[in-house]
């Protein structure tokens, strides 16, 4: 493994040279003209803005990028987004880190996540296992706190998908996909013009299925840990006049994957004779309202609507009777979830200004309401036949009732007293209510909690930029985050059913910049955050001889920082070259953290590894042909929090894709993980294996060597 740190630590020192300096490049395939760079525009913030003018650290995915570097969900693009991990503890990446900011995971707790999510303008925060690629368009990832533009669910910042748009000209393509571990994928999407009605339409459905990389001897299956997903989506836009336009859109999603993704002895060869399952049936719609009627102002009207039931459960010893012979050791736990969320945001925007044009603004108010429904259980038992006073069993279940409402006003004032310079300033003022019921006995006790908070908070940001040529922008940016407090719900021992709210101040300083009339584009970020009371989520085994009682729960650290750099690079070569790079360099610290009465001394935060590495190279030949490779490089990091000292070994991965392209037709050989590497993307550290139930390192692998064809045919 030093072999693999060592080289995982040349490629980063080489790529941050490489990326920082502007000379490396780009990774979007088939655009021919040299103004490129142009037409990527940024649609999650308050107002659009081409890239290269938002001032701030982002990262735009488009839809070359992702059929170029993706293959099914968002996990397979994930490495080419600097400074951006995710933990697993799911089927699907759902828990998300951003400059180490993040949660590790949420079997249970209130719905209080730090890095946003939408599809659509529909709010998946804590819970995007939808974020299928199938159909999408472009995907955005804001990094640093968003306390203007999003509030208390954006702390670290937010990823905002968006599929393809209804077209006014017909058309109807196909794809399917082919691998091995039983990989199977077919999907369509059909979109034309609705005669008479001013308006076009868009249905996009995809069905996925895969045996999800694991064997069970003791059942004699192969896909206890599969996957199989299903997602629809129907878009319709309207345009009633020149000054309005109306874009509905209604997704389902139904993922009803296995879970089965741990073992005693950390290979790919379950023993559980009662696998888990992972599931989320999610349908939701929202309708974005945009109208310049006004002379003086565009007013933005979205709403959004969605409904999510999951269900999360696991073999809790990871065993079986025979397994564990001559003990009887046997617990299952099962967490249910029935959320609802709806959301309506107004805004009033006046005009961009020009040089020397009196300063543009936007007011806006938001309002969210999330109410969900949980029931944990747990049951099992466990007899030493040679010491039958050490054992116990349990039947515990908690039903639980948390709602939450979030109402904010916001304003932005932009200015640009010359051709060169412009600056920005905003606000948000934010008061979240929370209300949490439960009832129910754990770990053989009744349990009844009533609770509710009130946490008014306040975020914003001042930005100022500088075009030191037409193809050269400088900014810096000051921003205040937050994030609401909230309880721990079901499981958390009682003396921890409360937590405070977080604060965040982040600087930045960066420079983009567009080199050879376009066709080169690189962009560099400093910056630094300071953390007040910081939320982290760690957990405890309440009963050491039941591996089930090992709950989660949120507290606060006195404080924390996190500080780094981010470059990328994007360079279209020739018509047939186009490379790209990434970087992100990191260091976190936890400061005056303390679990009870025990303090821990300062020490690098969870899942947020020091270097994220990320090159691609594409090639497309003349009369079709193409090629990409991409690399991603990971340093280690913490698994969870102190004292919990276990950590990832550092890997580097590596993907290729080949095949024929023309105007209708599609076809490539796909390769994840070419090299077949080991690495692991969540950890526990704690006791499961009787009689003496040692604490060990438990690690959940990331997927392995995967080879696949995926064939697209598109009718004209």
């Amino acid at each position: 493994m030093m072999r693999v740190v060592s080289a995982g630590h040349r490629l980063a020192r080489a790529s941050a040279t490489f990326a920082l300096s502007g000379m490396a490049c780009a990774n979007a395939a088939g655009v021919s003209n040299d103004d490129w760079l142009d037409e990527i525009v940024v649609t999650a913030t308050l107002r659009s803005q081409t890239l290269r003018s938002v001032p701030a650290s982002v990262t735009v995915l488009d839809a070359a990028t992702l059929r170029a570097a993706g293959e099914q969900h968002l996990q397979d693009v994930l490495a080419l987004v600097p400074n951006f991990n995710w933990s697993g503890g799911t089927s699907r990446p759902r828990y998300f880190q951003i400059r180490g900011i993040g949660e590790l995971e949420q079997y249970e707790g209130a719905p209080n996540p730090s890095v946003g999510f939408l599809i659509d303008d529909i709010d998946f925060s804590g819970i995007g296992m939808p974020a299928t690629l199938f159909d999408v368009e472009q995907i955005e990832v804001l990094r640093g706190p968003q306390g203007t533009r999003y509030g208390a669910n954006a702390l670290a910042g937010l990823i905002a998908v968006r599929t393809a748009d209804p077209s006014a000209t017909p058309g109807l393509s196909l794809q399917a996909s082919a691998g091995d571990y039983s990989t199977g994928s077919l999907g369509f999407t059909a979109t034309g013009p609705a005669a008479g009605l001013d308006s076009a339409w868009r249905l996009a459905v995809q069905k996925y299925r895969s045996n999800g990389f694991r064997d069970d001897p003791f059942l004699h299956r192969d896909d206890t840990n599969g996957r199989d997903e299903l997602t629809a989506r129907f878009k319709w836009r309207w345009q009633p006049s020149a000054e309005t336009r109306v874009d509905f859109t209604l997704l389902h999603a139904d993922l009803d994957n296995g879970y089965d993704a741990w073992s005693i002895d950390n290979s790919w060869r379950s023993q559980a004779d009662r696998p888990g399952v992972d599931t989320q049936r999610a349908t939701g719609g929202s309708v974005r309202i945009v109208s310049s009627g006004p002379a003086f102002a565009t007013l933005t009207v979205i709403g959004a609507y969605a409904e999510s039931r999951s269900v999360n459960s696991f073999d809790a010893d990871w065993g079986n009777a025979q397994f564990w012979a001559p003990y009887t050791f046997d617990y299952f736990v099962r967490s249910d979830r029935d959320r609802h969320i709806a959301s309506l945001e107004l805004r009033l925007a006046s005009a961009v200004p020009n040089a020397g044009r009196d300063t543009a603004w936007l007011i806006g108010a938001y309002a969210l309401r999330l109410h969900e429904d949980g029931r944990d259980t747990s049951v099992g038992v466990y007899v030493d036949p040679a010491n039958p006073d050490f054992g116990g069993a349990a039947n515990d279940a908690i039903t639980s009732r948390y709602g939450a409402t979030n109402v904010a006003v916001f304003g932005q004032l932009d200015g640009r007293p010359t051709e060169r310079l412009r600056w920005s300033a905003g606000v948000r003022a934010e008061q979240r209510m929370a209300d949490y019921r439960d009832a129910g006995v754990w770990i053989g006790e009744p349990r009844q909690s009533d609770l509710d908070s009130r946490d008014p908070m306040f975020g914003g940001q001042l930005s100022l930029s500088f075009d030191t040529s037409d193809t050269a922008t400088w900014y810096g940016s000051l921003s205040r985050g937050y994030k609401a407090g909230g309880f721990n719900l079901g499981r958390a021992p009682s003396g921890r059913l409360k937590f405070k709210p977080e604060y965040l101040w982040s600087l930045e300083f960066g420079l983009k910049r567009s080199w050879l009339q376009g066709r080169l584009y690189s962009d560099t970020t400093l910056f630094y955050s300071r953390r007040r009371d910081v939320q982290i989520r760690t957990g405890d085994q309440l009963d050491q001889n039941d591996p089930a009682s090992f709950v989660f729960f949120t507290g606060n650290a006195a404080a924390g920082y996190n500080c780094g750099a981010e470059a990328s690079a994007r360079w279209r070569v020739d018509d047939r070259w186009d490379l790209g790079g990434s970087v992100g360099l990191l260091r976190t610290r936890y400061l005056g953290y303390s679990n009870g009465a025990v303090a821990f001394a300062d020490r690098a935060q969870a899942h947020a590894p020091q270097y994220q590495v990320g090159l691609n190279a594409a090639w497309l030949g003349p009369s079709g042909w193409m090629a990409r490779v991409d690399i991603a490089a990971v340093d280690a990091f913490y698994f969870d929090v102190p004292p919990i000292d276990q950590r990832s070994n550092a890997y580097v991965l590596t993907n290729l894709k080949a095949g024929y392209q023309s105007s209708r037709w599609a076809a490539y050989a796909w390769v994840r993980n070419v090299f077949d590497r080991t690495y692991a993307v969540r950890g526990f550290f704690f006791g499961d294996e009787p009689p003496d139930f040692p604490d060990k390192l438990y690690m959940q692998r990331g997927d392995p060597r995967q080879i696949g064809m995926t064939f697209s045919y598109t009718f004209r």
